[in-house]
């Protein structure tokens, strides 16, 4: 059923050289080591109208498999600092939304809430913060811990990691900052909220020394999937990213967090969901094929075996049959989501381990498409009208090659069923994805008092 009035999220999940894993070795793939790369691709989607420039993050060169992390470029070795990089592309777009991954396991929550409120201020209301719980033992390390938290440690640290960050953000009134010249005062003090937190994980006193972001809040990506993801999800989250393999899981996760927040106060509306896409499309299908043949012919065994031990569980793999299923895996601590994404995969499409790895090697386990533009299309207008989403996180194989296919090919196939649309200059990204702006505490309190 066509949802009247509203139309496609689309964002672009940045990854060096493409989302395959052996994109890297395609002649025609940038690696994402020089700016300039990034502000074309940042502009590139800009101008074709789409909402978001998204960037993950590794704190860690990935190194379980040294053979492996010779062989690819995912191994968190060409990542600039995302909220760095992110303030460069400020100055370089005009309304693209710039989102960046900080691990709520490794980062402070004053530095990195002033961070995103910075980046807030100098992109016009545009920034986002994807909230992740690393569970990586080589990036605790790097912080000084002898291994990750517990799954259940995470969550809760990240529950109050976000609630401080939100608090802080809410420390300043929207104007408080009179700057009085002819009496002398620089702000109102009535505007001020010190936060005064003191938590299991946290105590800050606040105010950020930051005036409110232009957003109020800065948009809170989140991408968990487990038990604990969707909760964290549903009280916190103003965006979803999700792998979702198949329209089915799709359409039971959108539903399934989507109910969840009238618990919290929250409709519909105020969470956006969007699950990542591997579109790999050509002018026929046979063209198509041709292209994701080309790469998944460039996998190294030795780089598929340790994509499949990443994504199902992280416990080293023992010697394997590529023509055999893939053995019972023990549960994962660390990506419970992902992990039960991909053994259910295995099972239902009846994979051994070599067509396994192939499958994941376009996208980690996110949905992909291989067609004509009519075929993308169809499937995204179908999870989209059966309420499997509100949009997608486009993952290309290759850049910028993937991204062109998709922007000459697709994009002019969605405008014409109206599925997507042009979004007005000068609005914030909580106005351009259609997410109210949060009102400051005061106001909140103000409003309850004239109810009463």
């Amino acid at each position: 059923m066509r949802r009247r009035g509203e139309t496609m999220i689309l964002g672009l999940f940045v990854h060096p050289a493409g989302h395959h894993v052996a994109a890297w070795r395609d002649p025609a793939a940038w690696t994402l080591r020089q700016l300039h790369e990034h502000v074309a691709l940042a502009r590139m989607a800009e101008a074709a109208g789409l909402d978001l420039y998204f960037l993950a993050d590794f704190v860690e060169v990935q190194l379980e498999s040294i053979e492996a992390a010779g062989r690819k470029a995912h191994n968190g070795v060409y990542g600039f600092e995302p909220l760095t990089l992110l303030s460069a592309l400020a100055a370089t777009t005009r309304s693209i939304g710039l989102v960046a991954t900080a691990s709520t396991s490794f980062s402070d929550p004053y530095v990195l809430a002033r961070q995103v409120a910075s980046l807030d201020h100098l992109s016009g209301g545009r920034a986002g913060w994807n909230a992740v719980t690393s569970a990586d033992p080589g990036a605790a390390f790097n912080f000084g811990h002898q291994s990750p938290l517990p799954h259940a440690a995470r969550y809760a640290r990240a529950q109050e990691f976000v609630d401080v960050a939100q608090g802080l953000w809410d420390s300043w009134d929207d104007d408080a900052f009179v700057e009085d010249r002819a009496t002398g005062r620089f702000f109102d003090p009535a505007g001020l909220r010190r936060l005064d937190h003191v938590g299991d994980h946290f105590r800050v006193r606040g105010p950020l020394n930051i005036p409110r972001p232009p957003q109020g809040r800065p948009i809170v990506v989140q991408a968990g999937s487990s038990e604990a993801g969707k909760a964290l999800a549903a009280r916190t989250a103003d965006l979803v990213f999700t792998a979702q393999s198949s329209p089915a899981t799709a359409t039971a996760f959108y539903a399934d967090l989507k109910g969840r927040l009238p618990a919290h106060g929250r409709r519909p509306g105020d969470l956006k969901i969007l699950p990542g896409l591997v579109p790999i499309v050509a002018a026929t299908r046979a063209e198509a094929q041709t292209k994701l043949e080309k790469l998944q012919v460039l996998v190294d065994p030795v780089v598929g075996l340790d994509l499949l031990r990443n994504l199902s569980g992280g416990a080293p793999l023992p010697p394997l049959d590529l023509d055999a299923p893939l053995p019972p895996r023990p549960p994962s601590e660390t990506a419970q989501g992902r992990q039960s994404l991909v053994l259910d995969l295995a099972r239902r499409e009846g994979l051994n381990v070599r067509e396994l790895y192939l499958r994941l090697a376009p996208g980690r386990g996110h949905g992909q498409v291989v067609g004509d533009p009519g075929d993308v299309a169809d499937a995204m207008q179908h999870l989209f009208e059966t309420h499997g989403c509100d949009g997608f996180n486009l993952m290309p194989a290759v850049l910028p090659g993937g991204l062109t296919d998709f922007i000459d090919l697709v994009l002019p196939e969605l405008a014409r069923r109206g599925l997507v649309g042009e979004r007005p200059d000068g609005v914030t990204l909580r106005e351009r994805l259609g997410l109210a702006r949060p009102a400051w505490p005061r106001d909140e309190t103000k409003a309850r008092s004239a109810a009463s």
